[in-house]
């Protein structure tokens, strides 16, 4: 059977154009040419962990998050390492939900500030649960350095836009502040993976806008801070590794972050990741692309993390299966054309997020179950490998797949208004499919006998699980 198989498919592949041109569209995958590795799936604690007071409501945010069976099964909770903004008489945030309680508090006593582990208490139970329900990765970012450090007095941004709010004088104090954060949690037991001192560091954060908690660095400023960071974390030798910056676009418009981040000796030699977000970037493919494009052909030792979007602005109703659509297109363009080796969303619990408190009750929104497509089948370790389909240019089917334990992971979103018939090609001992539409929930609706036959619903979201032989 095995080989009977490989010649089978081999043929399938070979002849696919010809049989398939004007009939039936077909779809199928080449395991013959293999891209990366995929490794975690994750979401961000930020900045809703600490407004859940309710102990049993927290339990079921992580239960839904994070347990394999019965949730996203998610690998990373993003753990935010507040600037202070709560405790700072001077802050300017306008929004009380984005204002953090920080382990870095002031001492009228001694007139010095220390650390205090007991605080951010909603936060880090939260973090508690998550680890319970099996995270195996545990990232520390920040947006701000804590406000006492910075130029403005306010982790919220400089008082002038596009200017760092943190002087140089402190860049060291800043690593320390971070560091001695992060020592804590791995002395406590929790899995931390890695630090991520920068967020977005290309935005004006400031000035007369104070949203959110933010830091403006330029290309040559952020190198410097991480540069500080590598070389205390090897003096340290720190258990965890130094992610960054967390780009806010991966544009040409700002491609100067990433060659300058490695093109710095000491960031190259200990850094094996980029990290940035997918945000304005939704559906412009040809940007994405080509970003992909320059990581694979100038920096192929290199991984690309996406470690953060959203739909911004939201305009989509977040109940409704266009939102878990638009979700699970903007994933498979960073799987297939960044290259992505994790992907992250921002944030899990809030109006942009996969779930919301309202009232008291937890709403379930359809891109938690659209994420659920991805996380619940594609393992760490699984290859993505080409699709091959008689799709036409146009086609409003994406597709990406993953392969490995055996399996072969198939995810189809039908982006049109209408049913579509497809035909899968391959050599499958058995098949699971599951379903989101507007009637089903990432349900499974079929498994059993490898079936070649499969309709994509009208606006739907499709993952096959091909069982493989050998």
């Amino acid at each position: 059977m095995k080989y009977i198989c490989i010649i089978l498919a081999t043929l399938q592949l070979w002849t696919f154009n010809i049989f398939t041109l004007g009939k039936t569209q077909s779809i199928g995958v080449n395991k013959f040419v293999e891209h990366q590795t995929f490794e975690t799936f994750g979401t961000s604690s930020a900045w809703w962990s600490q407004t859940i007071a309710d102990e049993a409501t927290a339990r079921e945010i992580a239960r839904l998050l994070y347990d394999d069976e019965t949730g996203l099964g998610l690998d990373i909770y993003r753990y935010n390492i507040g600037g202070g903004e709560a405790d700072n008489p001077d802050c300017r945030i306008w929004d009380v939900t984005r204002r953090t309680e920080s382990f870095y508090v002031f001492n009228k006593e001694t007139g010095e500030y220390e650390y205090d582990f007991t605080r951010d208490a909603n936060a880090r139970r939260m973090l508690d649960m998550a680890v319970e329900y099996g995270v195996e990765e545990v990232i520390l970012f920040c947006n701000s350095p804590h406000f006492s450090m910075t130029v403005s007095g306010q982790a919220s941004g400089g008082l002038t836009e596009y200017a760092s709010n943190l002087p140089k004088e402190n860049y060291a104090a800043f690593v320390d502040y971070v560091l001695t954060i992060a020592d804590w949690f791995v002395a406590q037991g929790y899995p931390v993976t890695a630090i991520s001192p920068i967020n977005e560091p290309q935005w004006k954060w400031g000035g007369d806008w104070v949203g959110q908690e933010g830091c403006h660095y330029t290309a040559d400023e952020t190198v410097e801070v991480l540069e500080l960071f590598a070389v205390e974390m090897q003096k340290r030798n720190s258990p965890y590794k130094l992610s960054g910056p967390e780009s806010g676009e991966l544009s040409p418009g700002y491609y100067e972050y990433i060659d300058k981040f490695f093109a710095s000796k000491i960031l190259n030699d200990f850094c094996d990741t980029y990290a940035g977000h997918s945000y304005w970037l939704d559906n412009k493919l040809d940007i994405k692309a080509a970003a992909g494009e320059k990581f694979k052909n100038e920096y192929p030792t290199k991984k690309l993390e996406m470690s953060e979007w959203c739909e911004l602005p939201l305009t989509i109703d977040s109940t409704t299966i266009d939102s878990g659509i638009y979700m699970a297109n903007i994933i498979i363009q960073d799987l297939n054309l960044l290259g992505a080796v994790s992907w992250q969303s921002w944030t899990a619990v809030n109006g942009d997020g996969l779930m919301e408190l309202k009232n008291g009750e937890l709403v379930i929104y359809n891109r938690y179950y659209a994420y659920k497509h991805f996380s619940q089948f594609i393992e760490n370790g699984m290859k993505r490998i080409d699709v091959t389909d008689s799709f036409e240019e146009k086609s409003q089917i994406a597709s990406t797949a993953f392969r490995g334990n055996g399996k072969t992971v198939l995810v189809l979103v039908n982006n049109a208004e209408t049913d579509q018939e497809i035909k899968l090609f391959g050599c499958y001992k058995s098949m699971d499919v599951y379903r989101t539409d507007a009637e089903n929930n990432c349900a499974e609706i079929y498994s059993g006998d490898y079936s070649r036959r499969l309709t994509l619903p009208a606006r739907s979201i499709t993952t096959v699980v091909l069982h493989e032989y050998f």
